[in-house]
């Protein structure tokens, strides 16, 4: 077998990657190589290849992709070759390729086997973003059956996790914030209670008066995957007791949140990262993820691309274009007739 695979390749900071060869990577000790069939792109992928992350610049050029969905190609100690597993890398954030590839070398202490009953593409999209929503939801905000659960930016992979799993967990109502009509949609989708828009424009106290309405009463858990202003407007209605836990800062870096509303309710502002979980926490989670979607209480909408066309597909991820997440098919190659998305 050659020893040259194709893989997107990161280049430059800021640019989106090529298709291209890389050296097909060599199983070390404590690892594996995983033939990848889902790899996708995800926020976390598109803010270290920017060179912008607390991470640092990262070594170029680099393979992308800090997760993907296989099948080992050997027999190891930690299991067969041939069975599919979930895997996350360390690529953008420390020395080494990714899973945007046909294959990725992986840890042997990382691995999660991927049930029957859920395809690698949906396993991918769901990933460590389906995570993110799973242990903010059960372990930093710790919620309890009977809570509110206000999810903002419903539309994205977090967010539409969020609203089911908020559900599967005994939440009492859910409601979801997000801004285009698509995303609004696939938020109801999602199964959450109400849909409120986000409107370019809004100040803090004009949305948290339509969050409001949308809510029965004081709000227990917001899961927040935005800041900014949308972070500003749900601060103003949490209930007693409240915690707001924020997971990212695609709608600002920065946000007011008034001392006396926080006080007056004993409210808290939590931070949450995958990064701060020990392997067993994240496989159990990941493991958790994958029982729902095998029994249809958690998916997410996602679209498929061809390695070839993975930098149209990493442009409009980044450029907000895309209305789903984008997970690429190392081995798969676009036809004449085949547009790259689908």
């Amino acid at each position: 077998m050659s020893d040259a695979m194709r893989a997107a390749i990161v280049h430059a900071c800021g640019e989106a990657p090529q298709w291209g060869e890389r050296d097909k990577p060599k199983r070390r000790e404590g690892q594996v190589v995983v033939s990848v069939l889902a790899a996708p792109i995800t926020p976390l992928d598109l803010l270290c290849a920017s060179g912008t992350s607390y991470f640092g610049v990262p070594e170029l050029p680099y393979v992308p992709g800090v997760q993907g969905v296989g099948f080992v190609t050997e027999d190891t100690g930690w299991g067969p070759a041939g069975t599919r597993v979930w895997f996350p890398t360390q690529a953008g954030m420390r020395p080494g390729d990714g899973s945007l590839a046909q294959f990725c070398a992986a840890a042997e202490d990382d691995l999660v086997p991927i049930p029957d009953g859920v395809g690698e593409a949906q396993a991918a999209a769901l990933g460590l973003s389906a995570v993110a929503a799973w242990m903010a939801l059960t372990w930093r905000a710790a919620l309890q059956p009977g809570e509110q659960v206000l999810v903002l930016g419903a539309g994205g992979v977090v967010g539409q996790v969020a609203v089911q799993a908020a559900r599967l967990l005994g939440a009492r109502r859910v409601v979801a914030a997000c801004r285009s009509d698509s995303a609004q949609e696939t938020a109801r989708a999602a199964g959450a209670d109400a849909v409120v828009a986000i409107k370019d424009g809004d100040d803090a106290a004009t949305l948290a008066q339509r969050l409001a309405a949308a809510c029965d009463g004081g709000v227990d858990v917001v899961v927040d995957p935005l800041f900014g202003v949308p972070a500003e407007a749900a601060a103003r209605v949490l209930a007693q007791g409240g915690r707001l836990v924020n997971l990212g800062g695609s709608a600002g870096e920065s946000a007011t949140l008034g001392s006396s509303a926080l006080r007056s309710r004993s409210a808290a502002v939590l931070g949450y990262t995958n990064n701060d979980l020990t392997n067993d926490q994240r496989r159990t989670a990941f493991s958790q993820v994958m029982e729902h979607a095998v029994a249809g209480r958690l998916k997410v909408a996602f679209d498929l691309a061809p390695l070839d066309r993975v930098r149209t597909a990493w442009s409009s991820q980044a450029a907000g274009t895309a209305i789903r997440r984008i997970v690429v098919a190392p081995w798969t190659l676009s036809t004449p007739e085949d547009p790259g998305l689908n």
